[in-house]
């Protein structure tokens, strides 16, 4: 792979996942503009995370029986019509069908991630998935700088019509520049392919100790993220812009990221998971007890995000070190748990918050993280990646 296909696969992923985390830092906007309360608006938030979810289990195995390079530009394009129908909407009800539809069309990157994978040399796989992750997580981050900035000074609606755009604008450039898919079709049938995800992840152990560990890890993640606009309003008086700046701290989980893929394929994906691990649970305990000061946020949010970069890497590495030709079905479980723990993380952060404030989402994070020590010490990682996938 030349390091262009590479930057271009990061680049791509990285704008594709920004459409599902538009709305974190517009919470509050969303509520006032159609005068719904935060805990509905909490829900819709999930909505886009269960669309994802969704669109994990049900869409990206198609990578293991179609040609990638056609599959992911026609996700790209059902991801923009999406967007459009998101600034459109006239009321909550229209607003939430197209939040699902952009969480169950932006699976692209999910696509790309095993396809990366699946051209990678086997001894840099870990390396190639890093960067491409980096475009992942700068794109998750920016993200809600982009929406919080420019929440703060147009229109919400303004921000799906503008990633609409934007995505238009790298759908051609995928389109000219992605290397096409050798494979072409597959000689396979969906509903058959779909019926094996429950015994490939029943029959590999180091897929359910990934799911697990995704599960719980995404799942604090968002019992950050789905909150800290309500209190960044509720204990500062900050609004929307503030807290997409502070998605800007991100950018430390994303220049480890290569660091973490190269320490994987030489040291232990055991190694990465325990650390990743530690570093969320330290970042929570930190929220609990010095989140009322700033620089405590601050503090806590760098690490939240190095945990999640070391857990998305040493996972996805372990996961495309399966089997090359279940790559996507194996990438489809594995997500399809990430992006349900995070809409879960999403689901009871907000319902602790309206009823138990900040304990009580960090009390949330605790029983996510006490999960995933569980399945670590119980299932647990691989020592080694496998070389021979």
């Amino acid at each position: 792979m030349s390091r262009k296909t590479i930057l271009l696969m990061a680049v791509v992923t990285g704008v594709i996942v920004a459409n599902l985390n538009f709305i974190q830092p517009i919470e509050n906007l969303i509520a006032t503009d159609f005068g719904i309360s935060k805990a509905v608006v909490g829900m819709l938030a999930m909505i886009t995370q269960l669309g994802y979810a969704l669109g994990l289990l049900l869409i990206v195995p198609l990578g293991d029986i179609f040609n990638r390079y056609r599959l992911i530009q026609f996700m790209m394009i059902l991801s923009i019509i999406s967007l459009l129908l998101a600034f459109l909407s006239p009321n909550a009800t229209i607003f939430a069908i197209a939040t699902a539809l952009i969480g169950i069309t932006s699976v692209a990157p999910q696509i790309i991630i095993p396809y990366a994978g699946y051209l990678a040399p086997p001894l840099q796989r870990g390396k190639v998935l890093g960067i491409v992750l980096s475009g992942l997580l700068t794109g998750i981050l920016l993200s809600r700088s982009f929406s919080g900035l420019l929440g703060s000074i147009m229109p919400w609606q303004d921000i799906y019509l503008i990633a609409a755009g934007i995505d238009l604008i790298f759908l051609v450039i995928v389109n000219r520049f992605l290397p096409r898919d050798e494979r072409g079709h597959q000689d396979l049938r969906y509903w058959p392919v779909i019926k094996t995800l429950p015994k490939l992840f029943a029959s590999q152990k180091a897929l359910r100790s990934s799911a697990i560990n995704g599960f719980c890890m995404f799942g604090m993640s968002n019992v950050l993220w789905s909150t800290l606009a309500f209190y960044l309003a509720a204990q500062y008086n900050l609004g929307s812009n503030v807290a997409g700046l502070l998605g800007l701290l991100g950018i430390a989980g994303v220049l480890v990221a290569p660091w973490v893929g190269t320490l994987v394929d030489e040291r232990s994906p055991r190694l990465t998971i325990g650390l990743s691990m530690i570093f969320s649970g330290v970042a929570f305990v930190i929220f609990w007890l010095i989140g009322a000061w700033l620089i405590g946020l601050v503090i806590g949010i760098i690490l939240l995000d190095l945990g999640t970069q070391f857990s998305q890497v040493s996972n996805q590495a372990i996961v495309q070190s399966l089997n090359r030709k279940e790559s996507s079905r194996n990438n489809s479980i594995f997500m399809f748990s990430y992006f349900l723990g995070g809409s879960f993380g999403t689901l009871f952060a907000t319902w602790a918050w309206s009823h138990f404030g900040w304990i009580g989402v960090c009390l949330v994070a605790l029983v996510f993280l006490i999960i995933a020590i569980g399945d670590h010490f119980i299932i647990g990682e691989p020592e080694k990646l496998n070389r021979e996938a």
